[in-house]
């Protein structure tokens, strides 16, 4: 299937055409014709999907750009998200012959110079974070109560990040007559609340996919016990050969560590998290796109809401807290058919976050840096995997093992705590039922050579088979 069945206006197509898009994914192909039919929709699919050209299209599609008023508007749960949302629409936006205003609200930007301009023109499409959108609403100069379209990207992290009453009170500013989509990784249950209280008998589509990561990935797992772990990683870059490589951490702080440590070694490294200023994060990331940096250390909130072009590598500094990140984290590598190595380091009580990886269908290799490069190791499991050998018994033994067992163990040691059993205070059944046999085999050739000779039969161990039986069984 090719975007031309969907009939889209000129501009449009030639925007495809700019950004080589022939074929839409599984997500466009199934829910374009959705939202083009104006139905209200909950878009389940993960990260990478093209979900946001799932939405722009069709917005695009049916705007009307003779208008003065705002007809669609799009919350993002980050300043980077709503911004790389701005930036695919834009690029629609500029092969349009008649003027097509997007704007992109997001905080630590210049909010004076908004509402001016606010003051002579109202934009065709919103986009931006909740809290900038709905302080221009509330304030009573941004209209969007002629809005046809409201669209909430990333729903489940417009949640965790405690975003969903901001985004309720955009959404009581919109008209009743509005279509309504939510796109998101997961549907949370407490997500459920809002979306009765909106959506009207919305299509409900999950997008299954074939693989937890991709295939192009490589997902590699490498032990840090009784490593120096800044070393082991600055160890990692001088053997991987980016184009552009992604550390992951769980903290701000180790952010802060990590960065120091491998800037010091002489890389090249970028550093992305909370506590980074608007202003001086926009510029870290113009860097990122100029190739001034082969290294970002980033904290989780880069994994959900930055789309860095061509990373090549992505190094987990460990496992995320939430497990859910882990696959952001490594679908920030291996994308648009391109190779891609993802490589996590771990300690043994990593062991229980690995295995629950592992049962969402997360396939790992296991690696190990020898002789200057990366090798294949063992399986971490390979004790538990191992199967355990029994010994196989003789006729003879599984014979005397199925007898009666001694009454008393104190017999035993006393019987056998001689010769055969040295040291032995419990001998087990298996090693009394060998002793047995042994016995049973000599005495026997004891009393064949007896007969042969002539001499009266007398057994080697008289008291084994005479008087207590309770010696041996």
């Amino acid at each position: 299937m090719s975007f031309k069945k969907f009939q889209f206006k000129s501009y449009i197509v030639e925007a495809l055409e700019e950004l080589k898009f022939t074929t839409p994914t599984e997500v466009q192909e199934k829910l374009i014709p959705i939202v083009l039919a104006g139905r209200d929709l909950v878009g389940e699919s993960k990260t990478g999907s093209g979900k946001t050209h799932t939405f722009l299209l069709p917005i695009f599609q049916q705007l009307d750009e003779t208008s003065d008023s705002v007809q669609a508007v799009i919350t993002a749960p980050s300043r980077e998200l709503a911004t790389q949302i701005y930036q695919a629409a834009r690029q629609i936006a500029a092969h349009s012959d008649v003027e097509v205003r997007v704007v992109n609200y997001v905080g630590g930007t210049d909010k004076a110079r908004q509402i001016e301009k606010l003051a002579s023109n109202q934009p065709h499409i919103v986009i931006g974070t909740p809290g900038r959108i709905y302080d221009l609403v509330k304030s009573g100069d941004l209209a969007i109560h002629k809005a046809k379209t409201f669209v909430i990207d990333e729903a489940d992290m417009t949640l965790d990040m405690g975003f969903l009453e901001t985004v309720d009170k955009i959404a009581g500013s919109l008209p009743k007559d509005l279509q309504f989509m939510v796109f998101s990784a997961t549907i949370p249950q407490k997500l459920q609340p809002f979306l009765k209280k909106y959506l009207s008998n919305p299509v409900m589509e999950k997008i299954k996919t074939k693989t937890v990561i991709s295939d192009t990935i490589d997902n590699w797992l490498i032990s840090t016990k009784g490593r120096d772990k800044n070393a082991q990683i600055y160890q990692l870059t001088q053997l991987m050969q980016p184009y552009l490589a992604m550390i992951f951490v769980n903290t701000k702080t180790r952010a802060d560590e990590l960065h120091a440590y491998l800037t010091a070694q002489g890389l090249k490294v970028a550093k992305i998290h909370g506590d980074i200023a608007p202003r001086e994060r926009k510029r870290i990331m113009n860097q990122v796109k100029n190739l001034d940096f082969e290294y970002i250390v980033a904290t989780d909130l880069a994994a959900r809401g930055i789309d860095i072009e061509g990373v090549s590598h992505v190094i987990n500094d460990a496992i995320p807290q939430d497990l859910s990140f882990f696959v952001h984290r490594v679908g920030r590598t291996g994308r648009n058919g391109l190779p891609g190595t993802a490589i996590t380091l771990y300690q043994p009580s990593d062991d229980s976050d690995i295995r629950e990886l592992e049962k969402l269908g997360i396939k790992f290799t296991p690696k190990m840096v020898k002789d200057g490069e990366f090798q294949d190791t063992y399986d971490r499991d390979r004790r538990a995997n191992r199967e355990k050998k029994q010994d196989k018994l003789d006729i003879e033994m599984i014979g005397l093992v199925k007898k009666k067992k001694k009454k008393s163990n104190q017999a035993i040691r006393r019987r056998f705590n001689g010769r055969w059993m040295k040291n032995a205070a419990k001998p087990s059944v298996l090693k009394i039922a060998h002793v047995a046999v042994q016995s049973v085999k000599l005495n026997a050739k004891h009393f064949k050579n007896s007969v042969e000779s002539g001499d009266s039969t007398e057994f080697l161990f008289p008291e084994i088979f005479k008087g207590d039986n309770n010696y041996i069984f």
